[in-house]
């Protein structure tokens, strides 16, 4: 009884805040589906580490030594080393088929085009934090979170919850960020544009190529990309090679189901009371939206303007899913073009592009750790 007690005197309010955003997270995940299979771990593993003295991570006893706890272990094991987030690209990589930008490579520049508010948001973070926090932050506008998590964990950051927290989030917020940015960026008549989709055949040998291709190519221009696009191109050779059908179907549901169980768990071994309310954090969410909003701007921007000299019209709304926010970010983009048009179908047009920004969101995490390691 006297444990009881004296563990309620440890609850302060910074507990019961933390229990709030656990339970917002829970509610987002299963009345509103928003990444659940992400969000629903993360809030649940909020709640277990924001007790008081819980055991799901570390604690330092009275005589100095340590009880080891469930979610820091598996976050030695799993994201301090990287593993689990690159264990993930190869999931990830099996999932994607490229045959869209290999049948229209052209749609490759807009995933470029969409890493625009990376390298703005570095800018503005270097104003306020340490220039590898900075460029911590500035990589969630990437809305790809194992590439957050790898490129703060070899920078050192020290706002990792902060920013794992907020790539996450803002990725499964795509379908409420995206829309309102897009809408103010093109007229009623640009989205309109129709665009015709002409399948061409692509050959078993070029999607077999292309993986390891570029490979050699990011790892010749960024050469810290490679573990990341490695990993992820790994994951489209098991799924194109024709050879490994057993092993490319567990790459894609078993493999990436459980290590986002255990990503989304272990991240929230992060977001201690103590260490994540902080003014800094608001701070970081509000830089992460900024990078968001600009990467989406970025690509629509980029598409306008070739359409100045394009006979034949792009829809600039295409350009936003050049963000790596797979596949979600091209399902919106194809819902927002029906909505104006029921017969304008830019599915493949939009997934080619959301294709595109997997890989560009990766060399840009490349090119940070680059610059700044």
């Amino acid at each position: 009884m006297e444990i009881l007690y004296e563990n309620v005197l440890q609850l302060s309010w910074q507990h019961v805040v933390m229990w709030l955003i656990g339970g917002i997270l829970i509610y987002l995940a299963i009345k509103k589906e928003m990444e659940p299979t992400l969000l629903l771990p993360l809030g649940f593993g909020t709640l277990l580490v924001n007790l008081p003295l819980s055991g799901a991570i570390n604690q330092v006893l009275a005589d100095g030594s340590v009880q080891e706890g469930a979610l820091s272990t598996l976050f030695e094991a799993g994201i301090s080393n990287e593993l689990f987030p690159l264990i993930l690209f190869i999931g990830i990589g099996a999932m994607i088929d490229f045959s869209p930008i290999l049948s229209n490579p052209k749609l490759m520049i807009f995933g470029g085009a969409a890493q625009f508010g990376i390298f703005l948001t570095l800018c503005l973070a270097s104003m306020f934090f340490d220039i590898n926090d900075a460029a911590s932050i500035a990589i969630i506008g990437a809305a790809d979170g194992p590439t957050s998590i790898v490129v703060a964990q070899k920078l050192q950051s020290k706002y990792l919850g902060a920013i794992m927290v907020a790539a996450y989030s803002y990725m499964a917020l795509v379908p409420i960020i995206q829309p309102p940015v897009i809408k103010l960026l093109t007229t009623k008549k640009e989205r309109l544009i129709r665009m015709p989709y002409a399948q061409r055949p692509v050959s078993k040998l070029t999607k077999i190529l292309f993986p390891i291709i570029i490979t050699l190519v990011a790892g010749i221009v960024a050469p810290a990309s490679v573990s990341l696009i490695g990993f992820l191109m790994f994951g489209n050779l098991i799924r194109e090679c024709g050879v490994l059908n057993s092993l490319s179907e567990t790459a894609q549901k078993v493999l990436a189901n459980l290590i986002t169980i255990f990503l989304g768990i272990t991240i929230a071994s992060q977001m201690q009371a103590e260490s994540f309310l902080r003014p800094e954090t608001l701070l970081i969410l509000g830089l992460g939206l900024v990078a968001f909003i600009f990467d989406t701007a970025g690509g629509v921007l980029f598409a306008k303007f070739l359409n100045l000299f394009m006979k034949q019209k792009i829809n600039p709304m295409i350009g936003a899913a050049g963000i790596s926010a797979f596949p979600m970010s091209g399902r919106v983009v194809h819902k927002m073009g029906l909505k104006e048009d029921p017969q304008n179908f830019l599915l493949m047009h939009s997934i080619g592009v959301n294709v595109s920004g997997q890989i560009a969101s990766v060399i840009a995490g490349g090119l940070i750790l680059n610059f700044f390691m």
